[in-house]
């Protein structure tokens, strides 16, 4: 399939990510989840005064947070590519989460992304039985990247 990951980075952290591997997690999110293409998606990564903004304007929660998705659907007349929505991580939170968990911010980052590109696709964690479907597809996304992983959302 034909998908189109667009990246907005904030410029204080561009040194810190690899683009190219946040491409690859979204992309076997996508394709784990046999999602139709061509479509495109927007991952930003930002700090945690825009998640804590967003958070509060969008879902009345008044704190950061770690990732946050924002699920379109509209297809773009021009290309004729279905937008599935943005992304948007935390740098500072993944990299808080990395340390306590004892693992690579690159590992972090890639749980945040596929976790994300989850829900873009429909998946929530709200209920036990969706919580554990989407750990599972989480699992086997980051299995798939040979990523030293499955990590666990905590």
């Amino acid at each position: 399939m034909q998908y189109q990951i667009n990246l907005k980075i904030h410029p204080r952290f561009a040194q810190a990510v690899d683009c190219a591997a946040l491409r690859r997690v979204a992309r076997a999110a996508l394709e784990q989840q046999r999602a139709p293409g061509p479509a495109a998606l927007t991952l930003a990564i930002a700090d945690d005064r825009a998640l804590h903004q967003l958070n509060r304007e969008f879902l009345g929660q008044d704190h950061p947070t770690d990732v946050l998705s924002f699920p379109e659907g509209d297809t773009d007349p021009d290309t004729g590519r279905r937008y599935l929505g943005d992304i948007v991580i935390s740098l500072p939170t993944a990299r808080r989460q990395a340390r306590a968990a004892r693992h690579a911010l690159e590992a972090e980052l890639q749980l945040l992304v596929a976790h994300g590109v989850l829900h873009l696709l429909g998946h929530d964690h709200a209920r036990p039985r969706e919580k554990a479907r989407m750990w599972k597809a989480q699992d086997e996304i980051l299995a798939k990247l040979q990523s030293g992983h499955p990590l666990k959302r905590r």
